[in-house]
């Protein structure tokens, strides 16, 4: 479901590229926007895990220096048909992890200091399991394409701005014998909408990560209980994290409500715990 899901949302995307690009930008400037943004997000996706390392100031850890560690992640990769990613540690108290990595030949699973020192060998199985099913998933990559069709949407977006302003009001629109005001409700919904789109395709795939994690570890209540722990800490313990890279933590590390859940990269907790549970209960999720 959450797979099909995916795809019918990336459709969705497809389609309100189109309609942008025929009614703002004409075929040729959608075509323009489309190929810049695919430029961007490739280079974004082949280099995506040095730079997001980076930023986290992660450190490459071996297998000496935590044992225990590279032996959990290396039963999980094996029971998931992975080779061994590489394994990060990031100086952070916050609790949290994530994966990175253009496939599973390159991938990468970062941990912070606060995870490790809170969670249960079994709560952090849990979590490590959902990490491994992001990059048996390979969630960079639809992540990336998504990215892409929203990011030419929202240049389209601007380009028809900047067209408004110095072209006296008329665009292709008005050449094209189209509707103008069409134009400018384009204009201003069009972005809004990819990026809530791009943002329920990462809610999607959080939920095909927690599946597939349960399924790894064999035990999808501790993802379930490692869940409830991440979120209380991060009310507690802040982190001075990047929005454009909140959809790729476990749990996000920022904050947010109400309005801001349109636009959350991660699905309500309460309703990632009860599909865990229902794995094991054989409950309907609330």
């Amino acid at each position: 479901m959450n797979t099909m899901k995916t795809f019918l949302l990336m459709g969705l995307l497809t389609v309100l590229l189109v309609v942008i690009g025929r009614v703002i930008g004409g075929q040729g400037g959608m075509m323009i926007a489309f190929l810049f943004a695919v430029v961007m997000n490739f280079a974004s996706y082949w280099w995506s895990d040095k730079m997001v390392l980076g930023m986290y100031h992660a450190q490459e850890l071996t297998q000496t220096d935590n044992p225990a560690l590279f032996q959990l992640i290396g039963d999980l990769a094996g029971r998931a048909g992975l080779p061994m990613p590489r394994v990060y540690l990031i100086p952070q108290d916050q609790p949290n992890a994530f994966a990175t990595g253009r496939d599973p030949q390159h991938a990468a699973v970062a941990v912070t200091q606060g995870i490790l020192r809170l969670l249960s060998q079994d709560e952090l199985r849990g979590v490590l399991s959902h990490e491994l099913a992001h990059v048996k998933h390979r969630d960079i990559l639809v992540g990336t394409v998504a990215a892409t069709i929203a990011g030419a949407i929202s240049m389209l977006a601007s380009m028809a701005q900047w067209a408004l302003i110095f072209g006296g009001g008329r665009g292709s629109s008005d050449r094209e014998g189209g509707n103008p005001m069409a134009g400018l409700v384009m204009m201003i919904v069009a972005p809004i909408a990819a990026l809530m789109i791009q943002m329920a395709i990462s809610r999607s795939r959080e939920y095909a990560a927690d599946e597939g994690g349960a399924q790894i570890s064999g035990n999808p209540l501790s993802l379930a209980n490692a869940l409830r722990k991440l979120e209380l800490k991060k009310e507690q313990i802040p982190m001075d994290a990047n929005p454009a890279t909140a959809h790729m933590f476990i749990v996000s590390p920022l904050h947010g409500g109400g309005l801001a859940s349109l636009f959350s990269t991660h699905p309500p907790l309460e309703e990632r715990i009860a599909r865990l549970e229902a794995m094991v209960y054989g409950k309907s999720p609330t």
